[in-house]
């Protein structure tokens, strides 16, 4: 197995390597931080709902979505990136996803120990020190192999990070910029300094060997991994994938609303992370369902086809959540931390 140790790469470069090692499938991990700043959201989230579009352009900092949950996020050379992909079928790798985050994760969190940071894994995906987040995690499966992406924050740019994001008005910004400040550590705060990046990725790497065997140091990506980056650079660096989601979200001003029609919008925070939804209740039967938020959908691609088989349910709590109940079942869904019954609790909040 590979273990590609890049440090600073372009920003572009810093999503399609290890996309592209999926696709390739090419067991791998890359340790790596972006050489500019940009946004990347979560492969559910809704560009237009959670970034400020306009400050960004205005700024030069690029939007990227990218192919695996969670929520938006500020990324820059302050930030350190491991990306580990595995076959699916590697012996090492859980079937369960929460089994696959806690084992995964644990590596990390005796990383951030042997650097003077007290940290602790907590389910699903962070990982926390003195009560603050000091790294966030995500998982994904692409072409029968399973990515586990995450950060060693070095240092951290709040401010930024705040004026990123979309919010109603600056009083909602402030408190988002405090929230961030209060929740959110980096190691330079933890610990007074920022390590080595290479010794960092090094020390991680051993207990990873621990793990899945040795591996072989390459401080440059192979031409194939380069190749098919680009390639993918191409597809995704478009409007068409960015909006994509925002795409299948129904447009109001084309529902007629009239008695007994009305348009559903809500917001529910479960254990795995936020869910929005945008619905048409139309009699009492749920029409043109988009789904979106911060959350992991495992496989990916069938967070459509539930949106389509939601249209119909009778817009009632427990109808949604026994109809998602058997979805799950025939098309063996994970939602770690997100339960059926929370998706029905956003679209018909009790």
């Amino acid at each position: 197995m590979d273990y590609y140790f890049l440090d600073k790469v372009s920003w572009e470069h810093s999503q399609a390597l290890y996309h592209a090692a999926a696709y390739l499938g090419h067991e791998a991990l890359f340790i790596l931080r972006p050489a500019t700043p940009y946004v990347c959201i979560g492969f559910h989230q809704d560009a237009e709902q959670e970034i400020d579009l306009e400050f960004a352009n205005k700024n030069n900092v690029p939007v990227f979505r990218r192919e695996v949950g969670g929520g938006a996020v500020y990324l820059d050379g302050g930030q350190l990136f491991y990306q580990l992909i595995l076959r699916k079928d590697n012996p090492q790798v859980p079937e369960d996803k929460d089994a696959i985050y806690r084992k995964f994760l644990m590596p990390v969190v005796e990383t951030y120990r042997e650097f003077g940071v007290n940290a602790e894994y907590k389910p699903i995906n962070d990982i926390i020190a003195n009560g603050r987040k000091v790294s966030g995690n995500g998982a994904a499966e692409i072409n029968d192999m399973i990515i586990i992406v995450g950060n060693f924050i070095l240092d951290f740019n709040y401010e930024m990070m705040s004026k990123c994001l979309r919010v109603p008005d600056e009083k909602f910004r402030d408190k988002v910029f405090k929230t961030l400040q209060d929740n959110l550590s980096t190691m330079l705060r933890e610990t007074g300094s920022v390590p080595d990046t290479r010794k960092l990725g090094d020390a991680l790497v051993k207990r990873y060997e621990a793990i899945l065997g040795p591996m072989t140091l390459k401080t440059t990506p192979d031409a194939d991994l380069v190749a098919k980056a680009e390639e993918l650079q191409i597809e995704r660096h478009t409007n068409e994938w960015l909006f994509a989601n925002d795409r299948r979200r129904p447009d109001a001003r084309q529902v007629k609303i009239r008695e007994g029609v009305y348009v559903i919008q809500n917001m529910f925070k479960a254990p795995g992370g936020l869910i929005r939804v945008t619905a048409v209740n139309e009699d009492g039967v749920l029409r043109d369902v988009h789904i979106s938020g911060d959350f992991f959908f495992y496989p990916a691609e069938n967070l459509p086809k539930l949106e389509q088989m939601l249209s119909g349910v009778p817009a009632q709590n427990e109808a949604i959540a026994q109809a998602i109940e058997i979805f799950y079942a025939q098309n063996i869904v994970e939602t770690p931390g997100v339960l059926p019954v929370d998706f029905a609790r956003a679209l018909i909040p009790a």
